[in-house]
């Protein structure tokens, strides 16, 4: 399988350098990284040309550009995947101006973890081939709708739970540092979700701060299309500005 992969930040690294070891021939672009060990293309153009299935991790902030600006050099068998966090909107987008079929596609969990056998949603009308081909490499593939954004949705969804309890932790922490209580908060907590649960949402929130920001924005906007007054998205997306900023109140526990 010949797989193209469109932007190697920490994702798209990983899961080409994992889509290499598994026999997949790869070409990846990114026009500000160029990780050693992954099969360089010179241009976007020339990596999705002749590939079966396009992967793009560019952020969702490049994404709408990325795809537009591929589109004419797509084979019309091909299969474009987009791996990025965002709202339901843009993915739709997405498979608008594509010519070939999209699937929407939603990694649950983190990708440093898991690589190429991070649990994924799919959905679009090409969720289920790229369940066909993803599935025998690894990936546990759960095909969740038949519309582009129906992943990306659900995702949101358990992103405002998951970065809600962070926001809360590093409120509840930081609030305790000051009152001189924060082994006593930090242990209640932990016999609650646990030593490593906590450990990774505070060092998560700092270490993806900036894309996280993104993510809760994008959660936001779906809670609202959803007719939900967004409160825990806005107060997460809120901390989250403050970590990649590092202005205000300093993280806790050493985060």
């Amino acid at each position: 399988m010949q797989v193209a992969v469109l932007g190697l930040g920490e994702a798209g690294s990983l899961i080409a350098a994992d889509l290499v070891a598994a026999g997949c021939s790869v070409r990846a672009w990114d026009p500000a990284r160029r990780p050693e060990g992954i099969p360089n293309a010179v241009s976007d153009l020339e990596a999705v040309s002749g590939a079966d299935v396009v992967l793009s991790l560019t952020t969702a902030a490049f994404a709408l550009d990325a795809a537009k600006h591929v589109a004419r050099a797509l084979g019309s068998d091909a299969l474009y995947a987009d791996l990025n966090t965002s709202a339901p909107q843009l993915k739709r987008e997405l498979a608008e101006v594509l010519p070939i079929p999209f699937a929407d596609v939603a990694l649950i969990g983190v990708v440093p973890n898991f690589g190429l056998s991070i649990p994924a949603l799919a959905s679009g009308a090409g969720a289920e081939r790229f369940a066909e081909l993803f599935r025998p490499l690894g990936m546990p593939v759960e095909v969740v709708g038949a519309q582009p954004g129906d992943a990306a949705g659900l995702k949101l969804l358990r992103s405002v739970f998951m970065k809600g309890i962070a926001a809360a932790a590093i409120e509840a922490l930081e609030a305790a540092r000051i009152a001189g209580a924060e082994d006593r908060v930090r242990s209640e907590i932990t016999s609650i979700l646990g030593e490593p649960l906590l450990d990774r949402l505070l060092s998560g929130s700092r270490t993806h701060a900036a894309r996280r920001v993104d993510e809760m924005n994008a959660a936001a906007a779906y809670v609202t299309e959803l007719g939900i007054e967004p409160r825990i998205a806005k107060a997460a997306a809120e901390w989250l500005a403050q970590l990649r900023d590092n202005g205000g109140l300093a993280p806790p526990g050493g985060v």
